[in-house]
């Protein structure tokens, strides 16, 4: 789908607070509620707008571990593929999997409570599946940026 510039000033709005009403987001866009409303309504339908979600601060929730997991597989088919990523989408401490090109075939982003927590990851879940090679994780000392917002 092909934005124009209103679509893409309503997404930016959105991007930093769905709650708005459509007549709230209209006014900023400078545009009258209906048409506003039409907007949103077909990027919705085009699935340019997937959802509306509350973001939830991970360290109040006591997930202050931010985990990143790179995972060599043994074998590189389809079928070796397929049986990792359906282990994986069922785990909900993976908040994110990327397959990758390169030395590494994916990368796991995990949020966690602590460290112990990490061990019973990797030991419980993560080397109990048979296709993985080699695992190598990396914890974050710090959190310096982390954006929800496209960049539009």
């Amino acid at each position: 789908m092909k934005l124009d510039p209103a679509q893409r000033h309503i997404l930016t709005l959105l991007q930093k607070d769905s709650t708005l009403s459509t007549q709230a987001l209209a006014d900023k866009v400078g545009m009258s509620p209906t048409p506003c409303w039409r907007r949103v309504r077909e990027m919705e339908e085009a699935g340019v707008i997937r959802g509306y979600v509350a973001l939830v601060d991970r360290h109040k929730v006591g997930l202050g571990t931010c985990v990143w997991v790179r995972v060599k597989l043994k074998q590189h088919s389809a079928d070796v593929l397929d049986r990792f990523e359906r282990v994986v989408k069922a785990c909900e401490q993976v908040v994110e999997c990327y397959e990758l090109l390169g030395e590494t075939d994916c990368l796991l982003k995990l949020y966690l409570p602590n460290l112990e927590a990490l061990s019973v990851f990797m030991h419980e879940f993560l080397l109990k599946i048979p296709e993985i090679d080699v695992t190598h994780t990396a914890v974050a000392l710090r959190e310096i940026k982390n954006e929800t917002a496209l960049p539009l």
